[in-house]
């Protein structure tokens, strides 16, 4: 499923190697909007490593992270060979929930550390670390996902459209000017990076 996704001429994969520590955002462009601009940003920023996938306009091609082999990407196993820990970048809407950040994945140690830099940036959201208030299908605990990957594994960040700039909240605002939300959202990713401590020295 992967490497058909790739092959498709429209379907964009982008690498960029810098530190240990990355951000993936493998459901990128059209599927979850806004989510590789975000992982892009928050690496650029933290001087961290980036990969993402980017869909083309109306393409609704939703790969199940699971399913993110990276057999299949020479690019993707390049991250995953430069980077000790990560976040990955993801996208949901739930009804009751257009104000709810959740981190998943199975380093719960950084989602402790990411939910706190996180809580004192976005005061009109709720962020969850609690794996039992997040949804099942949303936790991202299966092995095979590529946020579990890295030596020390990582967080799975799932967010709501109105943090990404959509919805009918943004309704009125320019599209050419960055939006507050999501430009907080970006430093506090781009802070909970470069604050996290480097578990195997300089890279």
């Amino acid at each position: 499923m992967f490497a058909r996704l790739l092959s498709h001429p429209l379907v964009e994969e982008k690498l960029e190697l810098r530190g240990g520590f990355g951000f993936l955002a493998f459901h990128g462009g059209s599927l979850e909007r806004g989510t590789d601009e975000i992982a892009a940003a928050a690496a650029a920023a933290a001087d961290s490593s980036y990969y993402g996938v980017i869909m083309p306009p109306e393409f609704r091609w939703h790969i199940p992270s699971k399913r993110v082999d990276p057999a299949h990407s020479e690019r993707l196993q390049a991250f995953l060979d430069r980077v000790h820990t990560v976040i990955a970048v993801h996208g949901y809407g739930r009804a009751g929930m257009f104000t709810t950040v959740l981190l998943g994945g199975r380093h719960r140690h950084l989602a402790a550390h990411l939910s706190a830099v996180l809580r004192s940036n976005l005061a009109h959201y709720e962020v969850r670390d609690d794996l039992e208030t997040i949804p099942g299908d949303l936790r991202g605990l299966h092995e095979d996902n590529p946020v579990n990957r890295p030596r020390f594994g990582g967080v799975q960040i799932e967010l709501p459209p109105r943090i990404r700039g959509m919805g009918p909240y943004w309704l009125g605002w320019d599209p050419a000017q960055p939006n507050p939300h999501t430009e907080a959202l970006i430093a506090a990713l781009a802070h909970a990076a470069r604050s996290w401590p480097d578990p195997v020295g300089s890279t």
